[in-house]
């Protein structure tokens, strides 16, 4: 259960950073339309990509095994990176907050709704950053167990989009404070970072 919960961990924390797909999830939902389908439409995608990178690189590593290593190291890296860049959003503060009165705008009907929740994941290359390489070739790390990864990941982006879309009102008050997304990203930092250093220990072992 530990890749399980590496999964998960590392799925919340990739997926948490504010950007247009959680801004669009949390304004259907303060709206209240349409929630369900654009829950599912981000939940399902996001499983989908990681089971493409779960599958694909996995398949890629086992042919090749000392691209394990190379997976652990090019892992850390970007890890650390977004750690940092959490790090400094933390430290320095950045306009992240979110308005509620501007949330209230109309998005348009059903068709509109999920042709703009497709976009805004299957067109985002952050997206297959994210999902295909970085989850992909993390999940690779931990071998047979690398599904109980995936799924861990799977179920962060179906608790997020849930609680995103369903808990809308409640978390935008919330999320409207500069000072609760500061906090959000120190810990996105510690997590990634953390993960990072789990991922290159055993290369000196």
């Amino acid at each position: 259960m530990i890749s399980f919960f590496a999964g998960l961990g590392l799925g919340l924390s990739l997926i948490i950073a504010i950007g247009a797909q959680n801004v669009f999830v949390l304004r259907q939902g303060i709206r209240r339309e349409h929630v369900l389908v654009v829950v599912v439409i981000c939940a399902l995608s996001d499983a989908v990509l990681i089971a493409a990178g779960v599958a694909g690189l996995g398949f890629l590593l086992e042919t090749v095994p000392w691209l394990v290593d190379a997976a652990r190291v090019l892992g850390a890296v970007v890890l650390i990176s977004y750690g940092l860049l959490a790090a400094r959003r933390a430290w320095l503060g950045g306009d992240q907050s979110l308005s509620v009165a501007n949330a209230e705008k109309r998005t348009g009907r059903l068709p509109a709704v999920i042709a703009l929740a497709l976009a805004l994941t299957w067109l985002n290359p952050h997206v297959y950053l994210d999902t295909v390489l970085m989850l992909g070739s993390i999940a690779a790390t931990h071998g047979e167990a690398r599904w109980l990864f995936a799924a861990g990941a799977m179920l962060a982006s179906v608790l997020w989009f849930t609680a995103l879309g369903y808990g809308a009102r409640g978390l935008a008050r919330w999320l409207n404070t500069p000072r609760a997304w500061r906090i959000l990203d120190a810990l996105i930092a510690l997590i990634m970072i953390v993960i990072a250093i789990s991922l290159v220990v055993p290369l000196f072992e």
